[in-house]
């Protein structure tokens, strides 16, 4: 099928994702759609979806276009929903402004949606082709798409070490191992994630605030992303043994903590933002698969965890992480200093879990790895 897009077929769908990215910071639990409409060789629509509630990137698109919408194709970077939501479906704006062609990147894996939107637009006589440039458009929605298809959110664990491996000293001091520029990319990757992970320990340790620093946001990005519309991700924190207070500087940013613990809950007076959630299941593998299963239904897309190496390791032996990312310090800690992440009976290299460099970056004097996983652990 990629073999029928021509190279500006691909250069109109690239701008069509450009957009969709402006979006990332915002429409969870929604996808990131970007939407260019082309007539003649001219594009005389844009749009993206900036937020869940509002107008998708079809509806954007065809508003600036107006009446220069009727006989147009519309490149978009997945498939025209189908179903009345907070919006009304797409494909049938498309039908009603007489577009005449839709290409999309991807058909949407949404089950309401599943090629029911391509459908109704076949029905009405509108030329589609799907799978142009699809591997980005993946990429751009990594979070969404994999719970659609799964329940279960994108896992993403960051880690920060030094040369050797260490993410602190012996005593437990950690800050700073990673420079400011590694810090301010932490609050890029925070920012586009619908939620952050960490645990009760180290909150106590440290007494995070886990949120997004808008002005610690490059510029680039603040140009539109006021921060007026800043979204803060919902702070997910492990707290089995009851140890978070409502002091800890957590709750200083009135916006969604979810404490998660076994069935007693902690019996402290938190703040109305904070929320309870109780897990019946011992903690191990499948304790952490159930607290995916309920971040997945609570329309959790993407999750970035910053926790210790327990749970870092708790989370690789689960077979739950998606992407490594570890920033790396021109620093030597030396073998008394702490480890990366604890694994479990690992006795054999032939065990040893497997990743896949996506890519590297350096920023300032630190180093950016980025890792998927290359394939399931043996159990």
């Amino acid at each position: 099928m990629h073999n029928q897009f021509s190279e500006q077929d691909r250069q109109f769908m690239q701008m069509a994702l450009d957009l969709a990215a402006l979006g990332r910071f915002t429409t969870t639990p929604n996808p990131s759609v970007g939407c260019v409409l082309v007539k003649n060789g001219e594009v005389v629509g844009r749009g993206f979806h900036f937020k869940a509630g509002e107008p998708h990137a079809e509806v954007m698109a065809m508003r600036e276009a107006g009446e220069r919408a009727k006989g147009a194709t519309a490149y978009v970077t997945l498939e025209p929903c189908s179903h009345f939501g907070r919006t009304p479906p797409c494909a049938k704006g498309l039908i009603d402004a007489g577009v005449a062609c839709v290409v999309a990147a991807m058909e949407d894996p949404n089950p309401q949606v599943a090629g029911k939107g391509l459908a109704m637009l076949a029905e009405a006589g509108i030329e589609s082709a799907v799978g142009l440039l699809q591997e980005k458009a993946e990429l751009l929605n990594q979070g969404f798409l994999k719970r659609m298809r799964t329940g279960l959110p994108f896992v993403r664990l960051k880690m920060g070490m030094s040369i050797d491996g260490r993410t602190a000293m012996a005593s437990g001091e950690s800050k700073w191992i990673t420079g400011e520029a590694s810090r301010r990319d932490v609050q890029v990757e925070r920012a586009t994630s619908s939620a952050i992970l960490s645990t009760a320990q180290t909150v106590v340790a440290d007494d995070p605030r886990l949120n997004v620093r808008w002005e610690q946001l490059p510029a680039a990005v603040q140009q539109y992303y006021p921060l007026s519309s800043l979204r803060q991700p919902v702070r997910v924190i492990m707290d089995r043994q009851h140890k978070v207070l409502p002091t800890h500087q957590l709750f200083q940013i009135p916006s969604p903590v979810w404490l998660v613990s076994d069935r007693h809950q902690n019996p402290r007076d938190f703040p109305e933002f904070c929320e309870k959630i109780s897990l019946n299941t011992e903690l191990n593998q499948a304790y952490l698969l159930a607290l995916m299963q309920e971040l997945g239904q609570r329309q959790i897309n993407t999750l970035w965890v910053e926790a210790g190496a327990a749970l870092a390791g708790a989370l690789i032996d689960a077979d739950l992480v998606d992407e490594l990312i570890v920033y790396i310090a021109p620093k030597l800690l030396g073998d008394q200093a702490r480890g990366l992440c604890h694994l479990s009976n690992l006795t054999k290299l032939t065990d040893a879990p497997l990743w896949k460099l996506s890519h590297t970056m350096q920023i300032g004097d630190d180093v950016k790895l980025v890792y998927q996983r290359k394939h399931k652990l043996k159990k």
